[in-house]
């Protein structure tokens, strides 16, 4: 069986463990294994290309990075606690505190 052959060479599968199966489980399990080698080789191309294209940059423009930091999300409790510190300072210090701190920012 073609099917069993793959399950032991890629999984390491016995018979016994690939009969437990239902066709519904070997249908998942061999959904995630294409998922999972197409992020790869979708990872490997990226990584490459980002390899070429910052071999092959021009003298002095920076490097591409592969990974992008991605941005921390905060709960809503979180939110309103910042929101209301900011408020504070607003009331006690002006509106011009944002824009102070921009400048620094851009400056630091």
């Amino acid at each position: 069986d073609m099917d069993f052959a793959f399950f032991a060479v890629h999984f390491g599968y016995s018979k016994s463990d690939y009969n437990a199966l239902t066709p519904r489980e070997r249908a998942f399990i061999l959904k995630a294994y294409e998922t999972k080698t197409v992020n790869e080789s979708t990872l490997l191309c990226d990584a490459v290309f980002n390899a070429i294209n910052n071999a092959i940059r021009k003298k002095g423009k920076a490097f591409r990075k592969l990974w992008k930091k991605a941005p921390r999300t905060i709960s809503d409790e979180e939110f309103e606690e910042n929101r209301n510190i900011a408020y504070e300072v607003q009331q006690k210090e002006g509106k011009n505190w944002a824009a102070e701190l921009m400048r620094r920012n851009r400056n630091g």
